[in-house]
This record gives structure tokens, sequence and C-alpha cells, in this order.
């Protein structure tokens, strides 16, 4: 993101498969799945992936990735909590605009990624028709998002936008245009789509368009 052993150091009795916080070498055998469901999803989409496919993929063995993880979505949703804790954080330039184009640009390198995009794109479509995956999917996004609140909470002590913005709600209208083009409109993703989404972003929140 080599064969492991279920219920080795950092498995919890009771815990939900796939969502507890392991060490040694369970974090390896953690890592490869990941790693090797990351790369199925992208290439096979939700539809294809199979934990037996994984499993060969990371050299791990089928009744460790069934025991550990159960189904499919308790895969990506342990996937998607990796992804979230593993994710560049965010820019402190001293400068709204400054530090929404570079989550812009950010979300548009992810998303025109040959692995990420279409993993994300994978993930976004499963989400749709299987609650697990959908409840993970809003997790990550919360991560994300509440990691770059600071940056609109940090402009509102600076002075450059009204007490009261509601950071998050200005964080997701940054990314909102970007996802639209990679879902619905198939219109370029690229650095002036990012740069104009940041400025949009920035105007409204100055304007007091956020203001709770």
């Amino acid at each position: 993101m080599g064969d492991g052993v279920v219920g080795a150091a950092g498995d919890a009795e009771g815990a939900e498969p796939g969502m507890v916080r392991p060490g040694g070498r369970t974090a390896r055998v953690r890592e490869a799945v990941l790693r090797a469901a990351g790369d199925a999803l992208a290439e096979q989409g939700f539809d294809g992936l199979d934990l037996a496919d994984v499993a060969r993929r990371a050299e791990v063995g089928k009744t460790t990735v069934y025991r550990r993880w159960s189904t499919t979505a308790g895969l990506v949703a342990d996937l998607l909590t990796d992804m979230a804790e593993q994710s560049v954080p965010r820019t402190d330039t001293g400068s709204l605009e400054e530090d929404l184009r570079a989550n812009a640009r950010l979300v548009v390198r992810t998303l025109t990624d040959p692995r990420q995009g279409a993993l994300f794109t994978a993930v976004i479509a499963a989400a749709t028709c299987d609650t697990r995956t959908a409840q993970a999917l809003h997790h990550f996004y919360a991560v994300r998002v509440k990691e770059w609140s600071g940056c609109v909470d940090a402009a509102v002590e600076r002075g450059e936008l009204p007490t009261g913005t509601d950071a998050a709600e200005v964080i997701r209208a940054v990314s909102a245009p970007l996802y639209y083009r990679l879902l619905a409109s198939g219109d370029p993703l690229d650095d002036a789509a990012a740069d104009r989404a940041a400025e949009a972003a920035a105007v409204a929140a100055r304007a007091g368009v956020y203001v709770t």
C-alpha cells in the first residue's frame, strides 16, 4: 500500500473483520492484502473483486483473507480506512486561495492517476448499491474534509473570511465540481479546472455564502 495468521498481535476478540489495527507480521499481511485489493479494484471494478484473487495477488493464504475480512465489502471498508490514514496532509501556505488551490490540484492528481482514479471510480460506483461500502466512503471523505478544514479555520482567524464560516462546506465546494467532471460530465480534469474550483469556493466564502 507471505502467509499471515489470524489472531496475531493487534487482532482484538469480537472486532469487526478487517477493522482492527494490527502490528508486526499481521500488519505486513494487511498491507499486502490492501495493496492487492486496490490493484484489483482499479483493474476490474467492485463487481470483479474476489477475495481468492486478492489472496493470490498478495501471496497470502485464502483462509487468512476470508477469516480476517469475510466479505469484499469488509475488505473495501478497510482499504478506505487505510487510504484515509495514509493521505497527504493539508498544506499551510498562509493564504486561503493558495491552500484551496493546493487541495483542488491534489484532488485532480488523485482522480487522474491511472490507478487511483480507477480505484475511486470503482469504490464510488460500489457505494451506490452497497451500504457498508457507502459508510466506509463517507468516513474516508469525512476524514479528508476535516483535515483540510483547518486551512479555512486559519483563514477565519486571519480575518480573510467571515466569522461563522462553515469550513467543511468550503472544502466540499472545492472538490464537488471536480468529482462532477469525473463521474458525470466527462469534461477535462486538469489544473485549470482545479484552480477555477478553488477560486470559486474562495470568492463564495469571502462573500459569506458558507456562514452558518
